[in-house]
């Protein structure tokens, strides 16, 4: 994980001490469990769980690692660093598990709470876009296709399109932290050779995961898989939203400004500079959780029960795509409460380049007279184009065009040109309950 972007939240949750109390955690569920089957003696959950209550993380991970350094496996070097804690009754820790028993475990609780740290975010972000649409619900701004002069829209409507991607997202994010909520107690190679069934039910239920109906040695990695894939797609739905501002924060158009503090400097050379660099960030980064989901896709097709090619990509894949979405939803959100629309610039570029624009009523006025589209078509397209390039008014080259004259009359072009675009913006808010 790269610091610039690993925010404190981010940083506690895939810190080894974390992933270390989860590996606890674990062991003391299974240890539990497996006392109340009757399979280890009721005294080994007593004295696990007051070691784990009295431990001093740091030093127990320091020394576990220390450990590893001589046997070169991790979990076999944290079990013998809780067997130096708790002496003989160490033997029963562990009890009929493989490594992966604990560490799919826990990484499945890790992931889960970094998944639900970022709905958090998420959420946030949601209501603020919500509120961005409400306030500017009927304010007029010129549509762009192809990054180009379309009709006029809504500028409410744009946010509210990035709104209901929110919603759709947290429903995906949703679905994803219910895919990772999945454990495994199942043994080498998930049939439970050592290890009654009841003790995963039993140890899984008190860790609030949902035991994997069919495993091998570990939980299948598609269930990751999917929920990369989520994170990716609420990524590009930030990309979508900072791709909007830089494009709108472009000189010639300038009716969007991310925030830019006070003593902020854009450029080395040039202090004029006001650059759109959080969105461009923001749009970086999207590209990089795209790039990753590659990989965690490639970790789903094992060896047989499995191998360990997995493991070495899930220690940068996990942390970094859950850290760097973390990262951006924070941003959006401050980027969306410092968000400067200027409405007088809004109207003015809807101004400035005449009103060649308003083709779409006049055409289907035609159409509406007995035209044939082909036909009227062509008509207005020669109006709109002239009135583009000799800057002229689109609501005289319509007047003085001799054809579409014999068919409308003034106050039918009036009318047409008169046109509410904006007239179903209501409709359409309230189709979506607000």
């Amino acid at each position: 994980m790269v610091s610039r972007y690993l925010l404190p939240e981010m940083e506690r949750i895939w810190s080894e001490e974390n992933v270390y109390a989860r590996w606890l955690d674990v062991e003391l569920a299974v240890a539990e469990a497996e006392a109340e089957c009757g399979l280890i003696p009721p005294e080994v959950p007593e004295r696990l769980g007051k070691v784990i209550r009295e431990i001093d993380m740091t030093g127990f991970v320091q020394r576990a690692k220390e450990i590893e350094k001589s046997v070169d496996h991790n979990v076999i070097a944290f079990l013998m660093a809780i067997e130096e804690l708790m002496g003989p009754l160490a033997r029963f820790v562990h009890y009929g598990l493989t490594s992966s028993d604990v560490v799919d475990t826990a990484g499945s609780m890790i992931l889960r709470e970094a998944l639900k740290a970022i709905k958090t975010k998420l959420i946030d972000v949601s209501q603020l876009l919500r509120e961005k649409a409400q306030e500017f619900r009927h304010q007029p701004i010129m549509g762009r296709t192809h990054g180009v002069f379309a009709e006029p829209t809504s500028l409410g409507l744009k946010f509210l399109g990035y709104y209901s991607e929110s919603l759709r997202d947290i429903e995906r994010l949703d679905s994803a932290i219910d895919e990772v909520s999945h454990g495994k107690i199942s043994g080498a190679v998930g049939n439970y050779s050592f290890i009654d069934p009841c003790v995963e039910e039993l140890a899984l239920k008190k860790l609030g995961l949902v035991p994997e109906p069919v495993s091998t040695q570990i939980v299948p990695r598609d269930r990751h898989a999917y929920a990369m894939s989520v994170i990716a797609l609420i990524g590009e739905f930030i990309e979508r939203f900072a791709l909007e501002i830089r494009l709108l924060q472009r000189t010639e158009v300038q009716e969007m400004f991310e925030p830019f503090g006070r003593q902020q400097r854009g450029s080395s050379a040039m202090p004029h500079k006001r650059n759109p660099i959080k969105s461009e960030r923001l749009d970086g980064l999207a590209r990089l959780l795209r790039s990753l989901t590659i990989a965690a896709h490639e970790n789903v097709a094992l060896w047989h029960e499995r191998d360990i090619s997995h493991s070495s990509v899930e220690r940068f894949v996990w942390p970094d795509m859950t850290a760097t979405l973390y990262f951006m939803l924070d941003q959006t959100a401050k980027i969306l409460r410092g968000l400067e629309i200027r409405k007088d610039q809004i109207e003015k570029n809807m101004r400035r380049f005449g009103d060649f624009y308003l083709s779409e009523p006049v055409l289907l006025a035609l159409v509406s007279k007995g035209v044939q589209r082909s036909e009227a078509y062509a008509w207005v397209k020669e109006c709109a184009h002239r009135a583009f390039e000799k800057k002229t008014s689109f609501a005289a080259e319509i007047k003085k065009h001799p054809n579409i004259r014999e068919v409308l009359s003034e106050d039918e072009i009036k009318k047409a040109l008169e046109h509410d675009y904006l007239r179903w913006v209501d409709r359409i808010f309230e189709r979506f309950g607000m």
